[in-house]
């Protein structure tokens, strides 16, 4: 996320809505049955514009006519990667308070570089691999999410979803009742025992099902013709790197592995279906309290890095995170 900027979207969702007349006649607010927080990685706020036009009505269309659309924000702190940012999203501080001063950072107590979200006193839960060695304990503070758990006794459900484990770990928080991230190594949805000791039974099917897998089977193809994406530059600047496996940057991609599925659009739409299932399966906003479900697409910020800002890679894959928006909206 260095360079770029998050955007953070905080969706209200209640069961039923009143009038303002009602609300001003009850001495307290009916609350919320399901708060969705969502943060796409690098998301530069002109792509709100720059794409506009392509965008469905259902999904960033629909986030910026019915909600806020807040136009003067600072970033009080550096630098702007992905642990800084999720954490400074949900704790609502910065990095000298909540600890979360980088994704790396050197530990002079064990003189050694520390990953913002590292824990070797967990296991992985979920695959064979080490990526779940991970755990919120660098975290210095609580979140909004934390505190949401709090003021429930501990009755409302949050649970984190992302590709990348700072993504899901950071948002979810101290408390949460769940953290899934996705493995490269296994192809899996995984967590630690910081949060659990085995998978929930649906978490399982869904690893099953291999989902993964079929964006293995086909190349990463445009969603337009190339002709169309006269919002970016043409394809193969020089500035652009090639995935693994491939010559030139160029479309169509092919997607190697489960590694280079993360810079694809594909490897966000996999993270919408899995938030989908985690929203079904644990029945959030169904319950007595406020539930929370945290949610950060990566492939914006894979995509970036590999292709640039003004790639057509990068626009394609923001109108395509726009269709996956509008069905988790929809759902």
């Amino acid at each position: 996320m260095n360079k770029y900027f998050p955007i953070a979207i905080i969706l209200l969702m209640a069961s039923s809505f009143t009038s303002l007349a009602q609300k001003n006649a009850k001495p307290t607010p009916e609350k919320p049955k399901l708060i969705v927080g969502i943060v796409v990685d690098q998301m530069r706020f002109d792509y709100l514009y720059r794409y506009y036009d392509k965008y469905s009505k259902g999904g960033f269309k629909r986030l910026m006519s019915e909600g806020y659309n807040c136009k003067n924000n600072h970033y009080s702190y550096v630098p702007t990667y992905t642990g800084p940012g999720h954490a400074s999203i949900y704790t609502g501080s910065v990095p000298a308070i909540n600890g979360i001063a980088g994704n790396d950072w050197y530990d002079r107590d064990s003189k050694k570089s520390m990953y913002c979200a590292e824990d070797t006193t967990v296991s992985t839960v979920g695959s064979t691999s080490k990526a779940g060695l991970m755990s919120p304990r660098n975290l210095l503070v609580t979140t909004i999410t934390d505190q949401l758990r709090l003021a429930t006794n501990f009755g409302s459900k949050v649970i984190g979803v992302s590709q990348k484990d700072r993504g899901s770990i950071l948002p979810a928080g101290h408390t949460a009742n769940a953290s899934y991230w996705f493995d490269s190594a296994s192809g899996n949805w995984i967590t630690s025992t910081y949060y659990m000791k085995e998978l929930p039974s649906w978490v399982k099917t869904v690893n099953d099902k291999r989902p993964a897998d079929q964006y293995l089977k086909q190349p990463w193809t445009p969603l337009l013709p190339l002709t169309a994406y006269t919002e970016s530059t043409s394809d193969n600047q020089p500035y652009e790197r090639a995935l693994p496996g491939e010559e030139a940057p160029v479309f169509p991609h092919k997607i190697a592995n489960y590694e280079v599925l993360r810079t694809s659009s594909g490897g966000n739409t996999i993270t919408k279906d899995f938030a989908i299932e985690a929203l079904k399966n644990e029945q959030l906003g169904k319950g007595k309290f406020t539930d929370f479900l945290a949610v950060s697409f990566s492939s914006t910020d894979y995509v970036g890095h590999s292709f640039g800002p003004n790639s057509i890679e990068a626009e394609d894959t923001y109108l395509r995170l726009d269709k996956d928006i509008e069905q988790l909206l929809t759902y």
